[in-house]
């Protein structure tokens, strides 16, 4: 049975992948935008389009309660074309303010719209200095410095916001290094994650998975992920056909 879904970051590389996954399982899918330009985009894809900025919060909140999820998925980033260096530390702070102030107003809209489920990403490579692999109840790292510490605070406040949102059950999905369609790399470091993959992780949290986070890569060194493999079926292998 489908459900009614809000997917904040619907023209993001994971939204654009997750989207076809979403409306081929039934779901009703509301999908956001900031550029009004990328809308017929994500129509073409199964969504309904709606442009709305997150730090907008009464229109964000009018624009969730327009379309009555059950579901809300966090897929909002602000990262440059192919991850260009020279502009990354800025998109830092931009990227770190989204996972704050963007996910707390995501939260406030959810619950005033009563979903149930909030899924949102979160990135698998900011857990403190220890022993290798990490499982997911390791700390972060907050004792972080410099750029890196932007990062991992908004990672932090991002998990919080989201775990810490009752009655709503929160999951968090740790990504790997992302690669392949709409990221600019064909491949990455590890902890790695195909696109396909990440967006396939959200479409089974849909259904599956109580409350909490999941480290979501492919089998490496540094995390651990037999519980994303356990507990929501994943697979690191998974592709989309187009």
């Amino acid at each position: 049975m489908g459900h009614r879904i809000f997917l904040a970051g619907g023209s993001g590389a994971i939204g654009r992948r997750l989207v076809p996954q979403l409306a081929a399982a039934g779901h009703q899918v509301t999908a956001t935008t900031r550029r009004a330009a990328k809308a017929e985009d994500l129509q073409a894809i199964g969504a309904d389009p709606v442009v709305v900025d997150v730090f907008d919060a009464n229109a964000l909140r009018a624009a969730v309660a327009a379309a009555r999820p059950e579901i809300v998925i966090h897929q909002l980033t602000d990262l440059p074309a192919g991850l260009d260096p020279s502009k990354m530390a800025e998109a830092a702070i931009r990227n770190a303010r989204i996972r704050d102030e963007g996910t707390r107003n995501l939260v406030e809209a959810a619950k005033a719209a009563n979903a149930t489920r909030l899924i949102a990403q979160s990135i698998a490579w900011v857990y403190a200095p220890g022993a290798e692999p990490h499982a997911e109840t390791d700390p972060l790292d907050s004792g972080a410095e410099g750029g890196r510490a932007v990062s991992v605070g908004g990672v932090i406040a991002l998990e919080k916001h989201v775990l810490g949102a009752p009655p709503i059950t929160g999951i968090v999905l740790r990504y790997g290094h992302l690669y392949g369609p709409g990221t600019g790399a064909e491949s990455a470091v590890e902890p790695a994650v195909h696109v396909d993959a990440a967006a396939y992780a959200a479409l089974l949290a849909v259904e599956r998975g109580a409350q909490g986070a999941f480290n979501v890569a492919e089998p490496n060194g540094h995390i651990t992920t037999d519980k994303a493999v356990s507990a929501l079926g994943w697979r690191a292998d998974f592709r989309l056909n187009a």
